[in-house]
């Protein structure tokens, strides 16, 4: 336990996505929860806005404080996107729509 929290601590700052038989997803650099739900996860991380798109998606473990978050379910796609701030107008619009507009 020690040894994960030593490599945890290390770790931030940066961003790292680990993906096991797209059934389970490992996140570290998360800052921030946007929304979830049971098809679609969107994190503000290190690195920018991920939107994470699957089937039956269920967040196992969030660790703001170390910025580790652990998803479980199917994953079908993943996307990355610079933007920070969304704007009144595409609050409605979901990550992808907004992501390609």
């Amino acid at each position: 336990m020690e040894e994960k929290y030593a490599l945890s601590k290390q770790q931030q700052g940066r961003h790292r996505l680990i993906i096991d038989n797209r059934e389970k997803v490992e996140v570290f650099g998360v800052l921030h929860v946007d929304s979830f739900d049971d098809q679609e996860i969107v994190l503000d991380t290190e690195q920018g806005l991920l939107a994470m798109r699957g089937e039956d998606l269920h967040i196992k473990h969030l660790n703001l404080e170390q910025g580790e978050l652990i998803i479980e379910g199917f994953l079908l796609e993943l996307a990355y996107s610079e933007e920070r701030g969304i704007t009144r107008r595409d609050r409605g619009k979901s990550f992808i729509e907004r992501l390609f507009r």
